[in-house]
């Protein structure tokens, strides 16, 4: 618990010495808002139910991006370190497809889905897939090569190697892949809201910026970052139940 203490303790003080520094006239209220002036923004975007439809939007296109961009990127880094020949073929262009600034694209989403739910969920899912892809990949590939041998001694079949050997034993590195890609879709639902959303996080973010209210800009901010680090926990606490139940073989 004491870092934990220590960290919360840091934490008052930072704010304390904000507070004070902008309440001493060091900034601009309009540059840089004092932290009770941040609270009370969000207290009353809280109270008046204005930043519910907003979150909610949020949650539920980073759950969906996060979905199908885990799902894609476990398949496909199964499939590849499956078969190395279509893994040599086809990791170039899926590389390539990554190093494509994901914010570029959105205004091409928005040509293909419209404005709304789909573009941001695409843009998180591709944002979601490489790193399941990479740590799959890399998690299969670390698999013990003698135990890899006694399977094949005993006739085991591709599928049951796989599923018995090879899965339990890169659960580690793929579930590292799924707390980094939790992280980045929050990230990616953020970005995606910015070009086309009409609701969320990032849409009340670029409305506050028109109207250059810079504490709702940072409450807004407040908001991302507490229900980051709540998924990111969920995502720990989920890893280490799968891995109590799973150990690594």
């Amino acid at each position: 618990m004491r870092p934990r203490l220590v960290s919360a303790l840091l934490l008052v003080v930072l704010l304390c010495a904000w507070e004070a520094w902008c309440r001493a006239g060091g900034v601009s209220a309009l540059v840089l808002p004092p932290p009770s002036s941040v609270a009370e923004t969000l207290w009353g975007e809280a109270v008046s139910g204005r930043l519910w439809p907003h979150l909610r939007a949020t949650a539920t296109e980073m759950a969906l991006g996060l979905a199908a961009g885990t799902g894609l990127g476990l398949g496909a880094g199964i499939l590849l370190a499956e078969w190395p020949a279509l893994h040599r073929v086809l990791h170039p262009y899926v590389l390539a497809s990554q190093l494509v600034p994901k914010l570029a694209l959105g205004p091409l989403l928005i040509l293909w889905f419209g404005f709304g739910l789909t573009p941001t969920v695409v843009i998180t899912a591709l944002i979601c897939f490489f790193p399941l892809l990479e740590n799959t990949l890399t998690g299969l590939d670390q698999v013990d090569g003698g135990k890899r041998e006694l399977f094949r001694m005993l006739g085991a079949s591709r599928a049951r190697t796989l599923w018995r050997l090879k899965l339990p034993s890169a659960l580690p590195v793929i579930l590292a892949g799924f707390r980094v890609a939790i992280v980045l879709a929050l990230v990616g639902a953020v970005v995606g809201e910015f070009v086309g959303g009409r609701q969320g996080l990032g849409a009340a973010i670029i409305a506050a910026q028109s109207t250059m209210d810079s504490s709702l800009i940072l409450a807004m901010f407040v908001v991302i970052t507490a229900l980051g680090m709540a998924v990111y926990e969920a995502a720990r606490t989920l890893e280490s139940l799968i891995l109590r139940r799973y150990p690594r073989g």
